[in-house]
């Protein structure tokens, strides 16, 4: 089989024969057709029904402290806002991390209200806040059951303004 024509020379995917291209609505059709075929294939590739191999270890989830933060800053007309993610070990864990949220929020407001500007601007003052919020998230953990499967935490946003 040869190719005929500029067109089927330059998309080499299009197979000519007798000088009639075939068209880009046909091709369209062609694809959308195989896509349809494959789809249950690839649904039920997936679906064997098994349960996660827990040998693997515990389950390690980031738990979304929401909403995010935004607090006063000690400057007028500034403001914090912070989006926080905890790095919790265990769905036992993540379920204590996430019944004691109210806790955490309050004193992490308490902690980050009335900051200064000048405390927030580079990467290792930033890293400090991070450390002091592990620690405190830590403690408070700890004074309330224990601070087992607690990680870390991150700083998914950081804004001043």
């Amino acid at each position: 089989m040869s190719f005929h024509g500029d067109k089927c020379k330059k998309w080499n995917i299009l197979l000519c024969a007798n000088h009639n291209i075939i068209r880009g609505n046909t091709v369209r059709k062609l694809i959308l057709m195989l896509t349809m075929l494959l789809l249950p294939v690839l649904g039920f590739a997936n679906s064997g029904g098994e349960k996660p191999d827990e040998s693997a270890g515990p389950v390690i989830e980031y738990v979304e402290m929401k909403p995010k933060f935004t607090v006063n800053l000690a400057e007028p007309k500034k403001y914090l806002l912070l989006n926080v993610q905890l790095l919790v070990e265990g769905a036992e864990h993540v379920e204590k991390v996430k019944k004691h949220m109210p806790v955490l929020r309050h004193e992490m407001i308490m902690m980050l209200s009335g900051m200064h500007v000048a405390d927030l601007q580079t990467m290792e003052q930033r890293e400090a806040l991070r450390l002091k919020t592990k620690q405190l998230i830590t403690d408070l953990l700890i004074k309330i059951q224990n601070s087992d499967g607690f990680r870390d935490v991150f700083f998914s946003e950081f804004l001043v303004n």
